[in-house]
């Protein structure tokens, strides 16, 4: 009986076989997407531990050679503390000591503000009527939504809880990580398959040097872009400095639109405290400061670990922001970077060096039996009878 000949061609056929897989990759990937935002805390808890562990590791295999390693993470995450828990007091201070001077001058610069759009050119001005119009339409719109707005409270009431809950979370997975985070990822790689240690352990390895490259040069760019707004903020004389710095470095995390969003709440305050040239002076120096980061910082920093096309880094940004907000936006471009590495590493274009603390250690002989060396041989082009066989 003569077989059938489907008439369909060649690139039907080609196109036809990439769709299917195309279609189960979109699939698998919206069902990770929605099984995280499902255990969204936990996610967060676990990211945010892992860049912690990224920039206090190193921290720890220092010490670690002159002490025991227990000793040795705890006074790394105690330097840690002692660091952050300073700036965060004297930021504090800060504020709290020049408050009520930047509020005198916030008045004046609003009145400045309001009188230089009174007399706008080509018929734009606006009036004190509609001033008042719009200031009476806003209280307004608070006084009938007060309700909606107490009920938001209670809302963030509840989201500062859940907040410390996923730092707590973060910092108990962190001690951990930082620990034993070698011997917890040889675990792992001793629950697989033996025939695919090597490529896995190979794959993990350059995930890891790649997001802790990227995790240690974006705190290490912040805070060389905090210290830098914070010198030009305190020649400038500009009140509330080391806030407005925090609120750079903060920035700094957020491709693409933290930077630029911490240049106009700078800009503005110096424009309601001293004026137009000064504004202009803060808006001109915060931007050379990410002109600096982006041609100078971050190729000496990061070198090439993190080697995204900017088209790339735009759309990650973009749909982080759609899917997950400013979270979405700031765990994009390493979650992306690491991906890439890793299918990068599995398809065996680039090969990475992995980094020494990777943990990529090889298995010790007395754990594989002969059966998984079997598996092992065939993997490689069959056993060792039949390899000889074949020659």
């Amino acid at each position: 009986m003569a077989q059938v000949q489907e008439n369909v061609p060649q690139w039907l056929r080609t196109t036809a076989g990439w769709s299917w897989r195309m279609i189960a990759v979109v699939v698998v990937v919206a069902l990770v997407v929605y099984a995280t935002a499902q255990i969204q805390l936990v996610f967060v808890a676990f990211f945010l531990a892992l860049v912690i562990t990224s920039v206090f590791r190193p921290l720890a295999d220092l010490y670690d050679r002159v002490m025991p390693r227990p000793l040795a993470t705890t006074l790394a995450l105690l330097t840690g503390v002692v660091v952050f828990g300073g700036l965060l007091t004297y930021v504090v201070a800060s504020v709290a000591g020049q408050w009520t001077e930047l509020a005198g001058q916030f008045d004046t610069g609003v009145q400045q503000i309001l009188n230089f759009l009174r007399d706008l050119p080509f018929g734009l001005s606006v009036t004190s009527d509609q001033i008042d119009e719009w200031l009476a339409t806003g209280g307004q719109w608070v006084s009938d939504n007060a309700e909606s707005l107490a009920g938001q409270a209670a809302e963030r009431a509840g989201s500062v809880f859940e907040a410390l809950l996923v730092i707590a979370l973060a910092l108990f997975l962190t001690v951990f990580f930082v620990n034993s985070g070698d011997r917890m990822w040889s675990w792992f790689l001793h629950q697989m398959p033996a025939r695919f240690r090597h490529r896995w352990r190979e794959a993990g390895g350059a995930g890891w040097y790649t997001f802790s490259g990227f995790a240690r040069g974006t705190v290490i760019i912040a805070f060389i872009d905090g210290v830098l707004a914070f010198v030009l903020l305190q020649i400038l004389g500009v009140p509330l400095a080391a806030p407005l710095a925090v609120l750079v470095l903060i920035g700094a995390f957020i491709p693409l639109i933290g930077a630029p969003l911490a240049m106009i709440i700078a800009a503005v305050v110096a424009l309601a405290a001293q004026g137009f040239v000064t504004a202009l002076i803060v808006t001109l120096g915060i931007a050379a400061i990410g002109q600096l980061e982006g041609h100078v910082l971050q190729p000496l920093i990061m070198g090439k670990q993190v080697s995204l096309h900017p088209v790339v880094v735009a759309v990650a940004v973009f749909a982080g922001t759609v899917l997950a907000g400013i979270l979405g936006a700031v765990v994009a471009v390493p979650l992306v970077a690491v991906v890439w590495t890793v299918f990068s590493t599995l398809r065996g274009d680039r090969p990475v060096p992995l980094p020494p603390d990777s943990g990529a250690s090889p298995s010790p002989p007395d754990e594989h039996g002969p059966e998984e060396e079997d598996v092992a041989g065939a993997s490689d082009g069959g056993t060792t009878e039949e390899r000889a066989e074949s020659a």
